[in-house]
Order: C-alpha cells, then sequence, then structure tokens
C-alpha cells in the first residue's frame, strides 16, 4: 500500500452496494487508496443486531476507519451514503477529511419521505420492474433483497418523521463539502442541494450535465475529475 496516496471512502445509496464503485474506483486508484465497504444488509453484509439506520451506518463508518487505522480519510458518498458522510461530518469532523456528495437528498418530512416509501413495495418492485428485482437479488447476496427493500422504507419513514440533519447542523460542519447533483435528477431537487450549499461554511456545488439518479448514469470520468480537483485544491 502506498502512504503517498490520499484515503477516499466510497459510501454507497439505499439499495445500493460497493459493486456499483467499480468504474469509479479504477478511475481514481491511480492516485487514491480507495476504501469501500458495504452498509450492514447490503451487498454480501448481513443485518446488523444494532438496526438499519443512518447512525448504524455511521458508526459502521468510524468502526471501519479503526480497523484500517485511518486517522483521516476524504469520504464520497453517494444519494443515501452522502448523507452519512454529512452526518459523519457534523458528529465526528476530526475522522473526515473533505466530503463530496452526488445524488444526495437532504430534505426530509413527512410528504417528500411517503412519496420515496411508495416505490419501496418489493411485491410491486417484483411485478412492475422485474429486472431491478433480478439486480437487487444478485447484488444483496447476504440477506433477501425484499427485506433490504423494506427495511430501507422503514428508515426513510423515520427520516420522514424526524430528520437528522436540519439547517443548524449543516451550518456547525467545519469540513469542506461539494455537493453534486445531476440537471436530471428527478429525487433530488435543485432548491433542497442550493439550501444545504449555502449553509455550510465551506462549501462548492456542482451540476453534472445529462445525468440523471442512478449512479449509473453519471459520467465516470467528469465524476473522477471533480472529485480529484475538490479534494486537491487550496480552499
Amino acid at each position: 500500500m502506498q502512504t503517498n496516496k490520499l484515503p477516499i471512502l466510497f459510501l454507497h445509496g439505499a439499495l445500493g452496494a460497493t459493486s456499483q464503485f467499480q468504474p469509479l474506483a479504477a478511475g481514481l486508484s491511480e492516485h487514491y487508496e480507495v476504501h469501500q465497504l458495504n452498509f450492514s444488509g447490503h451487498g454480501d453484509v448481513p443485518f446488523s443486531e444494532q438496526g438499519f439506520s443512518i447512525q448504524v451506518f455511521a458508526a459502521e463508518v468510524l468502526s471501519y476507519l479503526e480497523n484500517k487505522d485511518l486517522d483521516f480519510v476524504h469520504v464520497f458518498g453517494y444519494s443515501m451514503g452522502g448523507y452519512v458522510a454529512m452526518y459523519l461530518a457534523r458528529h465526528y469532523p476530526e475522522k473526515i477529511g473533505r466530503v463530496i456528495t452526488l445524488a444526495t437528498k437532504y430534505n426530509w418530512n413527512e410528504a417528500t419521505a411517503g412519496k420515496e416509501v411508495k416505490q419501496l413495495d418489493p411485491a410491486v418492485i417484483e411485478e412492475k420492474v422485474p429486472a431491478f428485482a433480478k439486480l437487487l437479488a444478485e447484488r444483496h447476496t447476504a440477506g433477501n433483497w425484499k427485506t433490504v427493500v423494506s427495511r430501507t422504507a422503514q428508515l426513510i419513514e423515520e427520516l420522514g418523521h424526524q430528520a437528522l440533519l436540519k439547517p443548524h447542523d449543516y451550518a456547525q460542519i467545519v469540513t469542506p463539502c461539494m455537493l453534486m447533483m445531476g440537471d436530471r435528477d428527478n429525487m433530488v431537487s435543485f432548491q433542497e442541494t442550493i439550501e444545504v450549499y449555502k449553509a455550510l461554511p465551506l462549501a462548492q456545488f456542482t451540476v453534472l450535465p445529462d445525468t440523471a439518479h442512478p449512479l449509473e448514469k453519471a459520467d465516470v470520468p467528469l465524476l473522477a475529475y471533480y472529485i480529484r480537483r475538490f479534494t486537491t485544491q487550496n480552499i
């Protein structure tokens, strides 16, 4: 392991896994010591007895950093992974270098959560989008994909009742952050992203052209360019 490489940690989104980061990891591995972990219940990691929540996932990141002897790491979080990264930056700033989020939904209330929860019915997914159901089954090998979907719906419902990060939390994040979103993202709004961007003391805002919400829709070389630019520039 080359110690002269910057350590960077990738955090996946809801229903996601580290396997989705393969192209990006390949694009950044020359310059970074790339770290990845599956949150419990995702990919090849069984569900945790501690629960299934942003707080539990954040604790798993801290355990990973401790096990790898990482005192400091930059974090790239996609979608829900970005929310976990922000939670860590708010509560454990000494562990986190710079934070880059992509397609992260910040505005959680009962209305926005309800809209997302409606799309997280395993029976409907199996019937209406069988290809996606098959993908989820192949991705989540440690447990039943339907359980992952149901527990994700519960997590989002809880966020809708009680958002973990409020405007005053973002105002207290001292970590430099770059918020990225696609111009064709129909899950995340410009308004909620810009509101968080303005609340953060040290932040940049980047829009990826012709890009929808799914990570697979992002232009990997462009994404790698922005990540590298942000983590190496003087702020």
